[in-house]
């Protein structure tokens, strides 16, 4: 019989080479791969299906009890279209082997994943048999469906908590009443984003256990730790429900929650601390009015750092118990010796509160790494530790002594400033007059040579709030560890000179040099030199000569004129109770 198939000639073998173009296409074909066998033709007595997708990861199958959402397109065999689960915009909800869904579906829907597309042909007898359905289907119908499981979840199912990361240290978990900050990422079951706080670039922050939260939330967060990570995956009746959110989340809807835990602490927690090196020796420790300075590094409980006094270079300088900084810092600062390093966890109540601060987020926890260098109370006098004092000691410095000693300056916490050993050279003052910082001037009186102490001198009584730019900080402490290596005693208070014995009743004849009833600036600055050279007279030590010499004659030039008349001149015990520092 004649037909397709007859005038199909057998040609040369699929080896040969064929030189006729028409017989190329015979030759390409015997290099095709072999093509798999067809599926059995379908006999229409059960449920056919076709497995077009699976996902890699399918954790969960669905069983007969199973409350599913799924797509579909439900057609005949010749294509046209019956119905469509996403032309409503909407995932068809029903509970799978319970008799909601035609007998067909309830078998093709068992064992699908959460993402899986199956194409199912329904032969009529598990469809709409030989009713069909008026207007739709019609009678003896067989039906396809293209299927996509979205969402998955039974009566019996809890929530589901898969930690992924967490951190070797974890001194506290999530309980009821606790206030957590937390960000993550909101997903349906298939993996769709329906809300993200990282986009809102702020975390949420809720109180955990009370009601707060969706109950499945208020489970998953319990036992996390700060910077713990897990998979929150909450079924619908412990979520939004059959009604969902009113909005991004439709009803009967599983979430993943994706959950970073950035903060966490109690309406009844007080600050924290935590003793991280307090020197052997600790003299005194901190008090309410005291004055501190320390350096800290100020982090988020997550270890994000939001500020730091060393990345300026500078201590933070404050009272202490006084309502200068935030509560939890005040109270985490008393108690502190110089030189301790502590570290002060504060909660959002004792901090910045609600509404945060610049860098720091509202009912955020600081955790504060501080070193104090040192401190200091306004009412401080200067302090004088003798370390060593000769046997014979007695003379001792008193104002106006010109005293030749060396010295090393350090902060209180040992940071050396300066020292009189490395110039190779002593420091020489007039105690008393101002030549040093107050406190040095206290700190050097009634010393004998050869002795050695330790003054320390609060800020008030040396460099003040504003110190000494590059070299010595504002509102600092000093140290200064001091060796007295020569005395000069000095003269009475008030005086520059004095007679070493009785007075000539000439003087100012014999001033007087060339006897014209005048003295000038340079015949008054040989004759006091020449006392002084003769033992005659004694000039107060430690001071310019000229500037002294300068100083007692215009004090006796009365009128300013430049010379000293006979009337002018007088002695220091013949002043009227003046005040000048002359003969």
């Amino acid at each position: 019989m004649a037909g397709p198939a007859a005038v199909r000639r057998r040609g040369p073998g699929c080896g040969a080479l064929l030189l006729l173009p028409a017989l190329l296409v015979s030759w390409a074909a015997c290099q095709a791969p072999p093509v798999p066998a067809a599926e059995p033709p379908w006999d229409g007595a059960d449920v056919r299906l076709e497995r077009r997708f699976v996902p890699q990861s399918c954790p969960r199958a669905v069983r007969p009890g199973d409350f599913v959402r799924y797509h579909y397109l439900g057609s005949f065999p010749d294509g046209s279209r019956f119905d469509s689960s996403y032309d409503r915009g909407s995932t068809f909800n029903v509970f799978v082997g319970k008799g909601q869904l035609i007998a067909g579906m309830d078998k093709a829907l068992v064992g699908m994943c959460v993402n899986e597309r199956r194409f199912v042909k329904i032969p009529p007898k598990l469809a709409y048999g030989s009713e069909g359905v008026p207007g739709v289907i019609p009678p003896n119908a067989v039906l396809h469906f293209d299927v996509l499981l979205i969402d998955l979840w039974n009566l019996e199912d809890e929530v589901q908590v898969q930690t992924y990361f967490k951190p070797e240290k974890c001194p506290r978990t999530v309980q009821v009443s606790d206030f957590v900050r937390y960000h993550y990422n909101g997903t349906f079951l298939d993996g769709t984003l329906f809300d993200s706080s990282h986009n809102r670039m702020r975390t949420y922050d809720t109180y955990v256990g009370i009601g707060w939260l969706i109950p499945g939330m208020d489970q998953g967060l319990l036992g996390m730790c700060v910077g713990e990570k897990r998979i929150i995956t909450i079924p619908p009746f412990l979520a939004y429900g059959e009604e969902g959110d009113g909005k991004d989340i439709p009803g009967q809807a599983s979430l993943v929650f994706d959950v970073v835990l950035l903060d966490l602490h109690n309406p009844k927690d007080g600050i924290a601390i935590e003793n991280q090196q307090v020197p052997e020796s600790c003299e005194r420790r901190s008090q309410t009015g005291d004055f501190l300075r320390y350096h800290y590094n100020g982090t988020l409980l997550d270890g994000t750092l939001f500020d730091s006094s060393y990345s300026r270079n500078r201590t933070y300088d404050t009272y202490v118990g006084k309502g200068y900084v935030i509560a939890g810092m005040d109270e985490g600062l008393l108690g502190v010796c110089t030189g301790e390093k502590r570290r002060i966890i504060i909660p959002p109540h004792l901090g910045y509160g609600e509404e945060g601060r610049g860098k720091i987020p509202g009912s955020a926890v600081l955790v504060f790494d501080i070193h104090v260098v040192d401190f200091h109370n306004p009412s401080d006098s200067v302090g004088i530790t003798v370390n060593y004092k000769p046997s014979n000691c007695t003379v001792l410095s008193k104002k106006g002594d010109y005293l030749k000693y060396h010295y090393n300056a350090s902060l209180q916490d040992g940071t050396l400033l300066d020292s009189t050993h490395s110039l190779g050279k002593t420091y020489n003052i007039v105690l008393g007059s101002g030549q040093v910082v107050v406190g040095m001037d206290i700190g050097l009186q009634d010393m004998c040579v050869g002795e050695r102490r330790t003054v320390v001198i609060p800020p008030h009584l040396g460099y003040g709030e504003d110190g000494v730019e590059g070299e010595v900080p504002g509102s600092a402490v000093l140290v200064f560890d001091i060796e007295l290596l020569e005395l000069v005693s000095g003269l009475p208070e008030g005086y520059m000179f004095v007679w070493n014995g009785e007075v000539s009743p000439n003087l100012f004849e014999e001033i007087d040099q060339n006897h014209d009833g005048e003295v000038l600036l340079q015949e008054f600055s040989e004759y006091i030199q020449a006392q002084v050279d003769s033992g005659k007279g004694k000039l107060a030590p430690g001071f310019d000569f000229e500037k002294i010499v300068k100083n007692m004659f215009t004090n006796q030039d009365r009128d300013g004129n430049g010379k000293v008349t006979a009337e002018e001149f007088k002695l220091k015990d013949q002043e009227a109770k003046e005040e000048h520092d002359e003969l």
